[in-house]
């Protein structure tokens, strides 16, 4: 009796247990079930979130695109931008989002440039492989031509050098020298050191680490930019250090920089780069240039497209007083016929005016060179000026029913087409006041 007892004692027990570890997987099962469906569900939350939150952003960030590299001009000298409009956010209701303005994310480009170039560079009037005739040094270096972009290059062949313009400029208190610069590849940093400086009289080859009485090094390098103002006597330079958009080795990088009394600012990649306030010595006056190259440090670079031009022009006065303006400041590719966004600021100055003064009814006229065939430059201006008043509406609100545009092809040159110099001025943009 006792031993049935007891194995009916143990056969409750155990079926006790499978019950309970029954009820146990059950409830794991159902638990780990609802925690996977809350997971998914979170995850289909999270994913609707973020394409809003992502779409919400987009609507404010700016584009950061560079634009596409510079390349040399073979027939005009003036640049591009592509248009791009602002990402809209997913919602049920259907809504339309207006393009953003196409120049306004390139708004540090603020410099103008004036009405008078001082200088342009290509290198075209030298022959390949003959040293360029404008320059000298006492180090290598000759003219070649890139795989990588058109025309003609000087090449600073050396690791340690200086290539000096033999040509005086009469540089103003204010101006904009740009140029296009390819850094060879290679362990060293420095690209070029491009000096701007003053004398008490012409030496074609002043060797000194400091040339003149006066200067300023624009260091451009893969690692940072860097500026140094020098006088002659003085116990200190003033500097200026950036690491922002750097030049990139075997690429086209188009340098701007905009000298403006003792202030300096450096353009590079779609916006500023460098802006000291006193970063040249109080009355210095710059009559020279020259590019360096040092030792252990520089690896060598191609140089073309130099231009310097007068900057801040009395765009008010020349349009609305004197009934013309003329602008160096609006830039396409070669043979391209979209704006740049390095026109920002001439657009800007102008369409301020246009803006201020609602009457007035311009005519915007496009001019090129001689270089390539008539009909083909006619064709060309025409469609220039169209994108110029297509910027002027779009980006900067001014009404285009104020606007006419025309193309004066190579027609009506400003100089003869004989040198690199007098084919810089006569591709420009006119604005008419009607």
């Amino acid at each position: 009796m006792k031993t049935t007892q007891i194995f009916l004692m143990l056969f409750f027990c155990l079926v006790s247990i499978s019950l309970k570890a029954q009820i146990d997987v059950e409830k794991k099962v159902n638990d780990q079930a609802k925690n996977r469906t809350n997971k998914n569900v979170n995850q289909e939350i999270n994913k609707g979130f973020n394409a809003v939150e992502s779409g919400v952003k987009g609507l404010f960030k700016k584009n950061k695109t560079a634009p596409p590299p510079v390349q040399k001009q073979v027939k005009d000298t003036t640049r591009k931008v592509q248009n791009q409009k602002a990402p809209v956010a997913s919602t049920t209701t259907t809504t339309t989002t207006p393009a953003a303005p196409s120049l306004q994310s390139f708004s540090k480009y603020d410099f103008v440039p004036g009405d008078k170039v001082l200088l342009y560079e290509d290198f075209s009037q030298d022959a390949v492989g003959d040293f360029p005739a404008l320059w000298t040094t006492d180090v290598a270096g000759e003219v070649n031509t890139l795989n990588i972009a058109p025309g003609n290059w000087f090449n600073l062949n050396s690791t340690e050098g200086t290539y000096w313009l033999m040509k005086d400029i009469d540089f103003p208190k204010n101006f904009i020298i740009e140029f296009d610069i390819v850094p060879k590849k290679g362990g060293a940093r420095y690209a070029a050191d491009l000096v701007l400086f003053g004398e008490d009289r012409h030496s074609e080859m002043d060797k000194n680490g400091d040339p003149g009485n006066c200067g300023i090094h624009i260091t451009i390098a893969k690692t940072l930019w860097d500026t140094k103002g020098y006088k002659k006597g003085a116990n200190e330079k003033l500097t200026g250090s950036s690491s922002v958009n750097l030049v990139q080795e075997e690429k086209v990088n188009h340098v701007i920089v905009w000298v403006q009394n003792r202030r300096v600012r450096i353009y590079h990649q779609g916006g500023k780069v460098l802006d000291v306030p006193t970063n040249i010595y109080d009355g210095s006056k710059f009559s020279r240039m020259c590019f360096k190259l040092y030792r252990g440090a520089s690896c060598g670079s191609y140089l073309s497209n130099i231009k310097i031009t007068t900057a801040a022009p009395d765009t008010r006065n020349k349009l609305l007083t004197e009934g013309k303006l003329i602008t160096y400041g609006i830039y396409f590719d070669v043979n391209k016929d979209i704006v740049k966004p390095e026109s920002y600021g001439t657009l800007k100055d102008i369409a301020t005016i246009l803006n201020e003064v609602p009457d007035v009814k311009v005519k915007i006229l496009g001019h090129t060179d001689s270089d390539g065939q008539d009909a083909a430059n006619l064709d060309l201006s025409k469609r220039r000026a169209a994108s110029v008043k297509a910027e002027l509406a779009n980006s900067f609100g001014v009404n285009a029913d104020r606007l006419e545009t025309d193309g004066m092809g190579e027609s009506q040159p400003v100089a003869p087409n004989d040198s690199p110099v007098n084919k810089a001025l006569n591709r420009r943009v006119e604005f008419v006041k009607l």
